[in-house]
């Protein structure tokens, strides 16, 4: 796995949003398409795991977290960018997004939670913003950024 195959993953999944709004109903209609236990999900998630082992993902640390941009926003991704966080038991940094935000939650520790959910997927629709947050262990968490759009705040 490299970082073209990673994409080309992704990009199974951001080809299944074109032209749907970014919203709380996103979730449940990814949980249909991309669900916690079927293939995709798995692949990408053992993707992002050779990644973070091989330094292609989660490449910079800082306040306890593991992160980094994986994929610019661009044709390939249908204008999302990817990123990719690790964490463990730990309330993030406070950001807002302009464009929604769309997050793969992939439990490293299986009960661990991402902003209150388990396993799957979680969708903040636009002009939302959140600390985001790891409870009960470690996780991996995958971002898609409509158009790469995140703004770090003070808060």
């Amino acid at each position: 796995m490299d970082l073209q195959e990673f994409e080309g993953l992704i990009a199974q999944v951001t080809d299944k949003l074109q032209g749907r709004d970014v919203d709380a109903s996103l979730t449940a209609y990814l949980d249909e398409v991309v669900p916690s236990d079927g293939a995709l999900f798995q692949k990408i998630t053992d993707a992002c795991h050779v990644g973070v082992a091989d330094g292609w993902l989660c490449q910079h640390s800082a306040g306890g977290i593991d992160y980094g941009r994986a994929i610019k926003q661009g044709p390939a991704t249908h204008g999302f960018s990817v990123d990719v966080v690790r964490m463990k038991d730990l309330k993030g940094p406070h950001h807002a997004h302009p464009n929604g935000e769309i997050d793969m939650n992939m439990p490293i520790d299986a009960a661990a939670k991402f902003d209150g959910a388990g396993k799957g997927w979680l969708v903040y629709g636009p002009d939302t913003a959140h600390h985001p947050t790891v409870t009960d262990g470690e996780a991996l968490v995958l971002y898609l950024l409509p158009d790469g759009a995140i703004d770090f705040t003070r808060n």
